[in-house]
């Protein structure tokens, strides 16, 4: 069964600095692509980066581009969101989420049938 457990997230101040994991298991973690996506109180869910799996190919909003860093660890089953300037504005519950495919412009629009529980962000002073 596959599953996915985000960690990582923390209360921090405007500029600081955060990094999320999403540990995956029961699936072939090197076919898969790992997304981030957050959602805001009072707000929809948006798609943040994502990676494929087999090769390391990427892609960000437009809004963490140069900000956030998504990288994995094959070895770990483990995929990783580098947060860095971040703002008030960052502040969600942070969610990773796996599908088949391709890791590109529109990976915020494609079915994703698995997810994480979420982990909270707060970007605040």
């Amino acid at each position: 069964q596959e599953q996915l457990v985000e960690s990582g997230g923390d209360l921090v101040q405007p500029g600081g600095s955060l990094r999320l994991s999403c540990a995956t298991a029961g699936f072939a973690f090197e076919t898969y692509v790992i997304s981030w996506f957050r959602q805001a109180p009072g707000k929809e869910r948006e798609g943040v980066s994502c990676i494929k799996s087999a090769d390391g190919a990427a892609y960000y909003e437009d809004s963490v581009q140069g900000r956030f860093t998504i990288s994995r660890d094959i070895a770990k089953n483990t995929v990783y969101l580098d947060m860095n300037s971040l703002k008030p504005e960052d502040t969600a519950i942070y969610y990773c989420a796996t599908r088949r495919g391709v890791c590109d412009y529109y990976f915020w629009k494609y079915d994703y049938p698995v997810w994480g529980q979420g982990t909270q962000v707060t970007v605040s002073s």
